[in-house]
């Protein structure tokens, strides 16, 4: 049986612990309060950007021609960025990515485009650690990109990629990422970045029927200097996705912990006390036999 020593020094760690989760859960909580406000201002801007320019496209009606946008006749080469954590202590944030990555990379891809090679772009540590352990061969490496969010450097990354795919290196780029969706929920997703999906039927059919704009200078022109914005500011909603959805998971996860230690501290302090009292009990009983040995020798 555990000394009370022992309970005690046991119990010292474990609000020592307490202390450190509480901690990461105010910061988790404050990073994740900024991120959120982020991600919920930029979100409509990505989302009429990105149906503005499919309905300007559907009206040209294939007139309009952009490599960034063309769909190649094979598919040999495919790219796939996975944006992580660079730090652990997140839940099932990492866990889940890579889950539902291995059953893209190992099953859905090559059943669709079997005679394609895959490549992978990880950013952030927990992505180059894990895919460093796999067979894929990996294009670069990136990290401290996600938990410090700068449109600049994520700028570098894509440019690197598009001119890769200009070059024809790679004929198809896949972003997996987690999605933010509540404090609760983060759902694993896939988004394909290029050559640009240019809109659905449903907006190719209703962009025949729209109204009448002047373009200035004109639709190729705009469109021309527009695309390139738009690849950007998804990747760039794809980063603050990821780093809102590792914020609410960490914050969850240390919210957990924390509720984890003090019911273990409470648990710890039963048995401390039980310990402590059969210890007294056994003395009386020790101090009242030793006494009435003596009682009985007289």
């Amino acid at each position: 049986m555990a000394t009370l020593r022992d309970i005690k020094t046991r119990i010292g760690s474990i609000i020592s612990i307490e202390k450190i989760t509480q901690a990461m859960k105010m910061v988790a909580t404050a990073k994740l309060r900024k991120a959120q406000n982020q991600v919920e201002s930029a979100r409509p801007y990505f989302i009429k950007l990105e149906s503005s320019i499919s309905k300007i496209i559907s009206s040209l009606e294939g007139d309009y021609n952009n490599p960034l946008i063309k769909q190649p006749n094979e598919i040999k080469n495919i790219a796939v960025i996975v944006i992580s954590s660079d730090r652990g202590m997140c839940g099932s944030f990492n866990t889940n990515l890579f889950k539902d990555t291995s059953i893209a990379i190992n099953n859905a891809i090559p059943h669709k485009y079997p005679n394609a090679k895959i490549s992978v772009l990880p950013i952030g540590k927990k992505a180059i650690s894990f895919f460093n352990k796999l067979k894929f061969p990996i294009i670069k490496q990136y990290s401290n990109i996600a938990d410090n969010a700068d449109f600049t450097k994520v700028k570098d990354i894509i440019d690197d990629i598009k001119i890769k795919f200009l070059n024809s290196e790679f004929d198809l780029v896949l972003v997996q990422y987690v999605r933010f969706i509540n404090i609760i929920k983060q759902i694993p997703s896939q988004m394909q970045l290029l050559p640009l999906p240019t809109g659905n039927k449903e907006e190719k059919e209703s962009a025949k029927f729209n109204f009448s704009y002047i373009y200035e200078p004109d639709k190729t022109a705009i469109l021309d200097e527009l695309i390139p914005q738009l690849i950007d500011s998804k990747m760039w909603a794809a980063i603050l996705e990821s780093n809102t959805a590792e914020q609410a998971s960490r914050r969850v996860a240390m919210d957990n912990a924390t509720s984890n230690a003090n019911d273990l501290i409470k648990n710890l302090n039963l048995v401390y006390n039980k310990v402590r009292q059969a210890n007294i009990t056994r003395e009386i009983i020790e101090i009242v036999s030793g006494a009435n040995a003596l009682k009985g020798t007289n």
